[in-house]
């Protein structure tokens, strides 16, 4: 696949950015200096003859033109199958349980036995790896208003339970709220399980309900406060995170505050910053292992994963697939479709940097990750634009360009 200059005129970001831009009456000099990028190459995003093809640079469009990442992303959108379309008909009733009540004030009405509540939010959290969110979400809502039941009217004993099981059910809402296009309400659901965390005594689960609270706020290109979030959960947990224990999650959850401080500092351009981060966590991962506590599958080969997302925000191409097969991740042994889809739609997008030369190698990860995880990769905004901008690359009609359209529901082939 050669790259042609055509355009993908289905590409909506840039045409979003053009639009704010203008009604905020700045010209392409002032907006593309204030993102850090040359009038140039924003000129080429406007126009769509260049993709957005990083959070960080999208972070840094939004910011500079004054608008909010949602409001370039145009999310959420349409539901293009059967399952997208039952999985988004979950979102109300998750939206209805984080605001109309809260830890303290809940409705009359009774709870299941939290032992109860707790295999149906781990039964969630496993469809949730499987990014089966029609069914992870289905009676997530009804959980999460029993769960704040029981956290106001239980005894000590059973509160704590309730607390602790609500913490891992807020992961499961912040996962399919953000990846269904909800960004807003994945931050409020994210705030709720460290609100849970934080009556807890327990150092691990306040770290991970940091964790995920922090990539929350990064998904919204809220990078001061995610960096702070980040920076503060890894120096509370870090008296808690021994790799030689016998219960690892301390560990664990440290790892993943790292991996995650990497991924935001990338994001950021802080190249030097993002290695030490990732060094932390793959020394951690060394010493402890595969291991999955609360379905994070943290150890070698998620970081061998996100060593491939952080290459890839910092514009690194070919340099970070050439890096994911000599540190390949073992996809068998993560044993999430979620990790696996994430690793090949990676791929698909460090080949893509690399403008036109490795396109058909990048089309075929991404048809990877697509049929592995369809609801996950349907509603990204990164993964639609990857795909324009492929299909925008093309010399000739591809049929597995026009497949992927079909299936992402952007236009037919």
């Amino acid at each position: 696949m050669a790259r042609t200059g055509n355009l993908f005129e289905r590409s909506e970001i840039g045409r979003r950015i053009r639009t704010v831009r203008r009604r905020r009456g700045m010209n392409l000099d002032t907006a593309a200096g204030l993102a850090g990028i040359s009038k140039s190459y924003l000129s080429k995003i406007e126009n769509g003859q260049r993709a957005v093809d990083r959070r960080g640079l999208l972070d840094d469009i939004a910011d500079a033109i004054g608008c909010s990442v949602v409001d370039l992303t145009g999310e959420p959108y349409p539901p293009s199958d059967g399952p997208s379309a039952a999985a988004i008909g979950t979102i109300p009733p998750i939206e209805l349980a984080l605001f109309d009540c809260d830890l303290v004030d809940v409705p009359d009405q009774p709870a299941r036995p939290v032992d109860e509540l707790a295999r149906q939010v781990r039964a969630a959290n496993l469809h949730r790896d499987r990014t089966r969110y029609e069914i992870a979400g289905r009676e997530l809502g009804a959980l999460l208003t029993e769960l704040q039941v029981t956290v106001a009217t239980g005894d000590e004993g059973t509160q704590r339970q309730a607390l602790a099981v609500l913490v891992e059910a807020c992961l499961v809402a912040y996962e399919i709220t953000k990846n269904l296009g909800h960004p807003q309400l994945a931050v409020e659901a994210a705030r709720r399980g460290l609100d849970a965390a934080r009556r807890l005594d327990d150092p691990r689960l306040l770290g991970f309900a940091r964790w995920y609270h922090a990539l929350s706020l990064m998904r919204m290109g809220a990078r001061r406060r995610a960096s702070a979030t980040l920076t503060t959960a890894t120096e509370e947990l870090a008296g808690a995170a021994d790799p030689g224990a016998d219960d690892t999650l301390g560990a664990e959850m440290y790892g993943l505050l790292h991996l995650t401080s990497a991924l935001e500092s990338a994001r950021s351009n802080r190249p030097d910053a993002a290695e030490d981060h990732l060094r932390e966590a793959r020394a951690i991962a060394t010493r402890i292992g595969e291991q999955n506590g609360l379905l994070q599958h943290f150890g070698p080969s998620n970081v061998s994963a996100w060593t491939v997302s952080i290459g890839v925000e910092l514009g690194q191409g070919a340099a970070a697939y050439e890096r994911a097969q000599r540190e390949p991740a073992n996809l068998d042994v993560l044993d999430s479709p979620n990790r696996r889809a994430a690793w090949h739609y990676d791929l698909a997008r460090a080949l893509a940097q690399e403008d036109g030369a490795r396109d058909w190698d990048a089309v075929r990860h991404l048809d990877a990750a697509e049929r592995i995880a369809p609801q996950r990769v349907h509603h990204d905004p990164i993964a639609r634009e990857l795909l324009f901008a492929l299909d925008g690359r093309a010399r000739t009609k591809v049929w597995e360009l026009s497949s992927l359209k079909n299936r992402f529901g952007v236009g037919k082939g």
